[in-house]
């Protein structure tokens, strides 16, 4: 059967140690009713929620799917997950992080985050539905003419209705500007036809109206992405009447079985235009940088699903005996194998990565309301710059990681990790999109070395190296730091070296930059994440209770057993394109 508990001890360690959310956004005006013993109630109450409501409901969806009626357009969900959402509103899930002028709660970002890897780790296909209204919403507010947000923002915030973004054409995925849905001026609002798919939860049971936010063109847009406009196309009218977009397929896919992702087609669909004409990939970008935190947190969600799994495992199963005679239990024919070195190296490479993803997602968050809420013009944009560019990491890098983190779950498990008795198969099906949705892991990559580090004469690279090279400056008398701080400094340099190159090489050949960039991407995660855990580190020295110093264990594992994984990195990038880009095509 499967079990999850929330890891609350390292979600408190990060807030209240590493992050100090005591002392930062909980004094800010907007988040004074959002203490850390108000914020970690609330998280230990929805991670029993997810745990004995939704996550019972993750193999049942699975196994059952869902369904669609070919005459009527409609879908059915798996048995229990009307229930399940329900009361996840009733939780107070959806409004949670939502301006109280619409009905919302005003909880800060960061806990959104939080709770994010909670429900994940339970039942990804699920999560995804409350999920993609998040994004909806903050496209709206900031988007949409007033009326528009009056009609429909509440509505959304108080979880009766949902929503969706329908990018996405049969013709056009990456490259936004092939769009070809097309809209037509009809009194105050527009008629679109054209057809989208792979969209996520476009059609469903859960609730009676679903909002999509749909990109297209004016009969007067210019030729590509500059010609894009964002509309609102609600399935249900003002008056009640069924609009003109339908559900017209659904997808068979590898996992997230209980998530439908539909074609969705549009003849003379009544549509209100968001923002300006030929300006919609500025709401669709507020939408979508929402969600790419929230993917990277789906991976790390379910990485950590997949550890206690494991974890469970290897203290129950029993095979051979150890190495070790001192390590053999006494009256047994075989120990655990949690006693055996390679067991016990894919679990340590899971929860040192695990904890270091956790606090690159976290980081992310903060940041997020720093720059919304800190009262210090100054320190509001360095956050934002800092946003800007870890969110490309935390997409990429926590998805990619906790892909491979969840491999290592089901080798721990053997054989039982490749049924469905233990979960992780599952789990990996399900996880396995992450790395494509809301922008493939190699568009994050390309975004970070084609946009984020070349921004304002790299300003906001200028912003993240400060952080480092501050806590170097600040700790470099500190001796019981420096087996962490030594290595930070060198694969700091490392990335400075990388970053160099790619402006010297890079700029004046973007076939250079491109065929570098998702290694690029992987080595200024890792930096990230050394940085981070020697914040953690700082926070847990000192400290003689069994989690402060399992926590610095945990750190040391990493710097000797997964940072030196930047030396291939960096080998990589200095390889540059030739190796791949000199094959004619005929030798492939």
């Amino acid at each position: 059967m499967a079990q999850y508990k929330a890891p609350l001890r390292d979600i408190r360690f990060l807030l209240e140690e590493v992050f100090d959310y005591p002392h930062t956004i909980a004094t800010f005006e907007a988040f004074r009713d959002f203490d850390l013993d108000t914020v970690m109630a609330m998280v230990e109450q929805v991670g029993d929620f997810a745990a004995n409501e939704m996550l019972p409901l993750n193999k049942s969806g699975d196994a059952a799917g869902i369904q669609l009626d070919p005459a009527t357009h409609t879908v059915t969900t798996p048995a229990g997950y009307k229930e399940l959402y329900r009361a996840f509103v009733e939780q107070g899930l959806v409004s949670l992080t939502q301006p109280a002028e619409f009905g919302g709660t005003g909880a800060p970002h960061c806990l959104n985050t939080v709770l994010g890897e909670i429900q994940t780790s339970c039942n990804l296909a699920f999560a995804l539905a409350p999920g993609l209204s998040h994004g909806a919403m903050e496209a709206l507010e900031h988007h949409a003419a007033p009326a528009l947000r009056d009609v429909y923002l509440p509505k959304l915030v108080s979880g009766e209705w949902m929503a969706t973004m329908c990018l996405t054409e049969p013709q056009c995925g990456t490259d936004l500007g092939l769009i070809s849905t097309k809209a037509q001026a009809e009194g105050d609002h527009w008629k679109l036809t054209g057809t989208k798919i792979w969209i996520t939860w476009g059609e469903h049971d859960l609730t009676e109206n679903i909002i999509h936010l749909v990109l297209g063109r004016l009969p007067d847009a210019p030729a590509g992405i500059k010609g894009i406009s964002l509309f609102l196309v609600p399935k249900i009218l003002p008056d009640g009447t069924r609009n003109a977009i339908t559900c017209g397929g659904l997808e068979h896919k590898m996992g997230i079985h209980a998530s439908p992702t539909c074609v969705m087609n549009m003849e003379g669909a009544h549509a209100w235009l968001v923002g300006e004409p030929h300006k919609g990939m500025r709401g669709m970008f507020t939408m979508m940088n929402a969600a790419r935190l929230m993917v990277g947190v789906q991976g790390l969600g379910a990485a950590e699903f997949a550890y206690q799994t494991a974890l469970r495992f290897a203290k129950e199963r029993r095979q051979s005996r150890s190495l070790n005679p001192a390590r053999r239990e006494a009256g047994q024919a075989a120990d655990v194998i949690l006693v055996h070195p390679d067991v016990r190296r894919m679990l340590l490479n899971i929860k040192a990565s695990n904890e270091g993803l956790r606090a690159l997602a976290y980081w992310t968050a903060i940041n997020t309301d720093l720059s919304r809420s800190h009262p210090d013009e100054r320190a509001r944009q360095g956050a934002a710059d800092l946003v800007a560019l870890l969110t490309p990491l935390a997409k990429s890098y926590l998805t990619e990681r906790g892909f491979d983190n969840i491999s290592d779950a089901m080798q721990v498990c053997g054989g039982s990790g490749y049924t469905r008795d233990w979960d992780i198969e599952q789990t990996m099906r399900d996880e396995r999109i992450a790395m494509i949705y809301e922008g493939t892991n190699h568009i994050q990559a390309i975004d970070l070395v084609g946009r984020k580090l070349g921004e304002d004469h790299g300003r906001l690279y200028h912003v993240f190296g400060e952080k480092i090279s501050l806590f170097l400056k600040k700790n470099s008398a500190n001796s019981a730091l420096t087996d962490f701080a030594l290595p930070l400094s060198k694969v700091f340099g490392r990335l400075n070296e990388a970053t160099q190159l790619l402006a010297t090489q890079g700029q004046p050949d973007p076939e250079f930059a491109d065929a570098v960039a998702s290694n690029y991407l992987n080595l200024f995660s890792l930096t990230a994440i050394a940085y981070l855990w020697c914040l953690q580190v700082k926070a847990a020295l000192g400290q003689t209770d069994a989690f402060h110093l399992t926590k610095v264990k945990t750190a040391r594992y990493f710097f000797d057993c997964i940072l030196p994984e930047t030396a291939t990195l960096s080998a990589l990038i200095r390889a540059g394109k030739g190796n791949m880009m000199d094959f004619a095509v005929e030798e492939f």
